[in-house]
């Protein structure tokens, strides 16, 4: 069952999370596949981990992706969690031993499969319990630390596939045409000019916060991020090619100033080596 006869959100954007590299120190963090019918919903499933007890706690640094995600520990199930959309960097500080796993839901589904206003939820993070407490309940009685990867996704596809099953969709033309048009632009529109969908700016934007979390100017500007991103520009690259005039930022200051917003770190000491 899929949701999306247009866009296909999936083939036109791929949210990065790429703050954890290999070479942490005895940290890993890894994304899987859902089901093939869920991956209209679902971007990945993931798992944070350490790989042996680390000599200090954890600094985890989650940049933004325009997504919502259910996470937990592990060890600890009974405390789940969900992300909303966020227009900043987060840091979640973390022990010195952890296995946190993960479900990135892509953007708008959320508040499809659960009729939860992503508003709400906008840049913070709620206990499961008090947003969706069914599956927040799944959590806490399915999960434990024992459990490996295959393990994971088995219960997480049952999960969802039932859940679906059950749900209808409220799949307006109007909000995912206007999703359609930024993602094919990699956030680079004239919201005012190029959305016209059908729908005065008013309704469009009450449209968008409640299905993404924020305003079209917001998500517009995720989406470039993250297409920076994806490119993997070099340090060199960053400076010789002027990236930022290609991402449509004005200049190199209001480039860096956002970059920095979006994921903490300057361009520089994100991409140098």
């Amino acid at each position: 069952m899929n949701p999306l006869s247009n866009p296909e959100i999936r083939t036109l954007y791929t949210p990065v999370q790429p703050t954890v590299r290999q070479s942490a120190d005895n940290v890993t963090y890894t994304e899987f596949l859902p089901d093939i019918r869920l991956q209209s919903f679902i971007y990945c499933y993931w798992q944070l981990k350490t790989t042996q007890e680390l000599s200090e706690p954890f600094n985890y640094r989650v940049v933004a992706d325009g997504c919502i995600d259910i996470y937990f520990e592990l060890s600890n199930p009974q405390d789940n969690y969900v992300m909303g959309f966020c227009k900043k960097f987060t840091e979640f500080p973390l022990d010195n031993h952890f296995n946190y796993v993960g479900v990135r839901f892509l953007p708008t589904m959320f508040p499809q499969l659960f009729k939860i206003n992503a508003r709400e939820l906008s840049n913070r993070y709620e206990p499961l319990q008090a947003v969706v407490p069914h599956v927040s309940h799944f959590i806490s009685s399915h999960f434990n630390e024992t459990q490996k990867q295959e393990d994971l996704k088995r219960l997480f596809d049952d999960h969802f596939l039932y859940l679906i099953s059950k749900t209808s969709f409220d799949n307006d033309p109007r909000l995912y045409g206007a999703i359609e048009i930024i993602l094919k632009n990699f956030g680079m529109v004239d919201i005012e000019k190029e959305l016209d969908t059908g729908i005065s700016s008013r309704q469009l934007r009450r449209l968008f916060e409640f299905y993404i979390g924020d305003t079209a100017k917001t998500f517009s500007k995720v989406v470039r991020f993250q297409n920076i991103l994806k490119a993997k520009p070099s340090k060199q690259s960053l400076q010789q090619n002027k990236l930022f005039f290609d991402a449509g930022y004005y200049d190199q200051s209001h480039f860096i100033k956002e970059f920095r917003n979006f994921y903490g770190v300057t361009p520089g000491k994100a991409f140098g080596r």
